[in-house]
C-alpha cells in the first residue's frame, strides 16, 4: 500500500486487522513522512520515533494474539503540555527544556493501554498560552495549507501534524480554543470536550478551571474512537466526572432527523471574513437538508466572553505558574538569594506572552481588584452558561464559525495582543460554558485556505455533537482535500 500516511484511523484500523500492513510499517511511513515534511513545517517538539518503533513492535505481538482495540498500532502525536513517561516534556517553554517526566498523564497511559504509538510531542504555545503557534520557545509551526501562515493555536502542532500526516490523530488541550480554532485553520476535525470528561491528571496547568484535553483527527469518527479512549472518571482529578463513557463511534448516523440546531445571531458579527459566514449559512443549509431542524436564536452575554475568559484565565495562570521557581525542578536561574533566583529564572524562563499573562492574573487578583475583576467575571461566566442552558431547553446543538477568518499570516497579529486574542471570539464562551464543542471543515475560501465549523452540544452530550458532526461531514467532501505539500 502506497501513501499509508494518508489513511483515516478507520482505514488503517481495517487495514490491520486484514494483516495487509502491520503497525511497524505504518510507524516507519508514518516517521519517513515526518523527515520529509517536518524541516517546512516543525510540527514537533520531540519525535520519539524509537519509542514509536518499540510500541509498534509490541502492538503487532497484541494484533497477532488477536487482541482488539480501536488504536492498537496507530501513531499519534501528544501535544507537548501532556506528560509522557520517559519523554521530554516541556510545554513549549525554556523553563521546562530538559523536563523528562517519570510518568505518564492519565490520557497517555491509557493510550498506551490501548496500545497507540507515539510518534513524538507536538509543537504549541508556551504553555498553551496563544492562538497561533508563534509563541512556542522553540520553533513557529507552519501551516500545511500555506507555510507563510499561522497553523492556529494552542495546539497548533497538533492540528499540523494530523493534517499534514505526520500521525494519524493528536491529542491537544483547549482552554478557550486551543483545539477548534487550530482544527479550523488546517482543515481538520477536533473536539473539546465536556468540562470534567477526560481527566486533566498529568496535563501541564495554564487555567484549571477551563483546561479540557480532547482528540484531533482526518475525520469525526477518528475523534469518536480517540475520545473514547481517553474520557472517563479518574480518582486522581477532582474535577473529573464519575459518568459512564458511552460508545461515541455507536452515536454516529448519516441523517440528521429530528435534531434541533440554534443558530445565534451574536456569532455572525460585523468585520467577520465573508466567506467564513457564507460557508457557515451553506453548512446550515445542508444541514436541514439531512432532516435537522434550524431556528435563529439570542446568546445576548456572547459580547462580555472575551474581557472574562481574559480575567479567569490570567488569574488562574498566576497561580498555575508560580510553581516554576528554579528549586524542584526545570530550569535555574543565578541568584545571591531566593527572590534573586526566583526573578532570574522565571525572566529567563519564561516568554513574553506567559509574562503578559502572568501580570494581568495577578493584578485582577490583587487587593482591590478582586471583586472588580475576577469576580465580576466569575458572574459574567455565570450569565453565558444560562444563556446556553436556555437555548438548550429547545435545541440539541448551537452552530457557530469556529474563527472569525481563516488563517492569517506569521507574524500578522504579534504586535497587537489584543487582535490575537480576538481570534477565539467565538470558541472562548464554549470553555467558560464547560460545554462539549467541535470543529470540522466546511469550505474554503479563494487563497484555498480551511474553514471551519462548530458545533456545541449540552453538558455531556457529545453524541449529538458528534452525530451531527459526522453526517454533514459524510455528506460533504470538504474533509478529503489535502494540503499541498
Amino acid at each position: 500500500m502506497s501513501d499509508l500516511f494518508r489513511l483515516t484511523i478507520e482505514e488503517a484500523r481495517a487495514a490491520l486487522a486484514r494483516r495487509e500492513v502491520s503497525s511497524a510499517e505504518l510507524t516507519r511511513a508514518i516517521l519517513a513522512r515526518v523527515e520529509a515534511t517536518e524541516p517546512a513545517l516543525r510540527s514537533f517538539i520531540t519525535i520519539s520515533a524509537e519509542q514509536a518503533l518499540e510500541q509498534a513492535r509490541a502492538a503487532d505481538e497484541r494484533l497477532a494474539r488477536g487482541e482488539t482495540s480501536a488504536l492498537c498500532g496507530i501513531p499519534i502525536a501528544i501535544k507537548d503540555v501532556i506528560v509522557t513517561r520517559d519523554i521530554r516534556t516541556t510545554a513549549a517553554s525554556k523553563i521546562l527544556g530538559n523536563f523528562v517526566p517519570a510518568f505518564d498523564a492519565t490520557v497517555t497511559q491509557r493510550l498506551r493501554e490501548a496500545g497507540a504509538v507515539f510518534v513524538g510531542k507536538a509543537n504549541c504555545d508556551e504553555f498553551a498560552m496563544g492562538s497561533s503557534t508563534e509563541n512556542s520557545a522553540f520553533a513557529i509551526t507552519r501551516n500545511p495549507w500555506d507555510c507563510s501562515r499561522v497553523p492556529g493555536g494552542s495546539s497548533g502542532g497538533s492540528a499540523a501534524a494530523v493534517a499534514a500526516g505526520q500521525c494519524f490523530a493528536a491529542l491537544g488541550t483547549d482552554t478557550g480554543g486551543s483545539i477548534r480554532q487550530p482544527a479550523a485553520c488546517c482543515g481538520v476535525a477536533g473536539i473539546k470536550p465536556t468540562y470534567g470528561r477526560v481527566s486533566r491528571y498529568g496535563v501541564i496547568a495554564y487555567a484549571s478551571s477551563l483546561d479540557q484535553v480532547g482528540p484531533l483527527g482526518k475525520t469525526v469518527a477518528d475523534c469518536a474512537h480517540l475520545l473514547g479512549a481517553i474520557a472517563g472518571h479518574d480518582p486522581r482529578d477532582s474535577t473529573s466526572v464519575p459518568r459512564p463513557v458511552p460508545d461515541f463511534r455507536a452515536a454516529l448516523r448519516d441523517d440528521l432527523e429530528g435534531l434541533r440546531i440554534a443558530l445565534p445571531r451574536e456569532y455572525f458579527v460585523e468585520g467577520m471574513q465573508p466567506e467564513v459566514e457564507q460557508a457557515v449559512r451553506a453548512a446550515t443549509q445542508a444541514m436541514r437538508q439531512l432532516g435537522a431542524e434550524v431556528e435563529e436564536v439570542s446568546l445576548p452575554h456572547t459580547e462580555y466572553a472575551i474581557p472574562a475568559y481574559y480575567l479567569v484565565a490570567t488569574a488562574e495562570a498566576s497561580s498555575n505558574l508560580s510553581r516554576y521557581d528554579g528549586i524542584r525542578y526545570g530550569l535555574r536561574g543565578a541568584g545571591a538569594g531566593l527572590r534573586d533566583v526566583y526573578e532570574s529564572t522565571r525572566a529567563l524562563g519564561f516568554g513574553a506572552e506567559v509574562k503578559r499573562r502572568i501580570m494581568l492574573g495577578t493584578y485582577a487578583l490583587s487587593k482591590g481588584y478582586y471583586d472588580a475583576y475576577y469576580l465580576k467575571a466569575q458572574k459574567v461566566r455565570t450569565l453565558i452558561r444560562n444563556d446556553f442552558a436556555k437555548v438548550f431547553e429547545r435545541c440539541h446543538v448551537v452552530v457557530t464559525p469556529t474563527a472569525p477568518t481563516t488563517a492569517f499570516g506569521i507574524g500578522e497579529k504579534t504586535s497587537d495582543p489584543l487582535q490575537m486574542y480576538l481570534a477565539d471570539i467565538f470558541t472562548v464562551s464554549v470553555n467558560l460554558a464547560g460545554l462539549p464543542g467541535l470543529s470540522l471543515p466546511c469550505g474554503f475560501d479563494r487563497r484555498g485556505l480551511p474553514i471551519g465549523l462548530q458545533i456545541v452540544g449540552r453538558p455531556f452530550d457529545e453524541e449529538a455533537v458528534l452525530r451531527a458532526g459526522h453526517a454533514y461531514e459524510r455528506a460533504t467532501d470538504w474533509h478529503r482535500r489535502v494540503p499541498p505539500l
